[in-house]
């Protein structure tokens, strides 16, 4: 199966500081990209764990005895290490956002690009898709949606639209919604405002938000001390959430700190933000958004 060139790959993996015989966890593993350059670097007695809910992913499993491919949503990190009686490991790879093999399917729903019927679900068993939200949502809830996922200021017009709209027709497809929503669209802007909407959509039927979070507080307690994480996001509010849990050990708010104002967090930046160079964004495009951040546990 097709997929694209990871992300960021060698300072992705480099900033996992990966030792011979250590425990890696690759929790998006997609094309397998990332997967195989830990593998590169980790000995006869090293292991590495993977991660993806897409059934598309599990054609790549890598055929290595110190890899074990787990087909299940990383919100689970910590269950499914346990039960592989793994406790702690020594770091934790996460590329987030959408493969480039979910976006090139057509029939997947994930791109503007294409006419599809409105899906965007990541594990295709899951029972709320795009079309439940655009159809059963109501007009306070989609409101929310592409306001706090889309940081779309239309967002109340368009919602409102969209519930005025399936009163006559079901909205089945991306070229209904398009239709629908065609005010809104500029034709300087359509793109842009078209990749928005969707990322609200998706991020929705995915609980990507939430699933990052759950994933982020469990790694504290998965590394073992000096383990690192290396995770890249893609869009604003993952990369907010990323660097304030890095920065805090919480994504709201201060920590508490004693009398002479300190605090304590599990998790110490290293270095600073690393994102593409040029190059890299010239010879892949989904690159152009991606940050990179790396933390250890202290």
């Amino acid at each position: 199966m097709e997929y694209h060139n990871p992300v960021l790959l060698k300072e992705t993996v480099d900033g996992l500081n990966i030792k011979e015989d250590g425990i890696y966890v690759d929790v998006t593993f997609g094309g397998g990209g990332h997967s195989k350059e830990i593998l590169k670097r980790l000995g006869p007695n090293g292991k590495l764990f993977a991660f993806d809910q897409d059934p598309d992913a599990l054609e790549n499993a890598l055929d290595d005895e110190r890899f074990q491919l787990i087909h299940e949503n990383f919100r689970y990190v910590k269950r499914f290490l346990r039960f592989y009686g793994v406790k702690q490991v020594d770091g934790i790879l996460a590329d987030f956002g959408v493969s480039s093999h979910q976006f090139d399917v057509a029939e997947r729903g994930f791109s503007t690009r294409f006419e599809a019927e409105l899906d965007m679900r990541m594990n295709q068993t899951s029972q709320l898709s795009a079309y439940h939200v655009i159809n059963e949502y109501d007009e306070e809830q989609l409101k929310d949606v592409l306001f706090q996922y889309g940081e779309l200021r239309s967002a109340p017009a368009m919602a409102k639209m969209i519930v005025e709209s399936r009163e006559n027709e079901v909205i089945k497809t991306s070229n209904q919604l398009k239709l629908v929503l065609k005010k809104f669209l500029s034709p300087k802007h359509e793109n842009k405002i078209l990749a928005q909407i969707y990322q609200a959509i998706r991020i929705e039927v995915n609980q990507e938000i939430a699933v990052l979070k759950e994933f982020l507080m469990q790694t504290p307690e998965v590394l073992a001390p000096n383990g690192r994480l290396s995770l890249i996001s893609y869009h604003s509010l993952e990369d907010r959430l990323v660097k304030r849990f890095i920065r805090n050990g919480m994504f709201e708010g201060e920590p508490e700190r004693d009398v002479f104002g300190n605090f304590e967090v599990p998790l110490k930046k290293v270095g600073g933000l690393i994102v593409p160079s040029k190059a890299e964004v010239k010879e892949n495009n989904r690159a152009r958004s991606a940050k990179l951040r790396i933390a250890e546990k202290v």
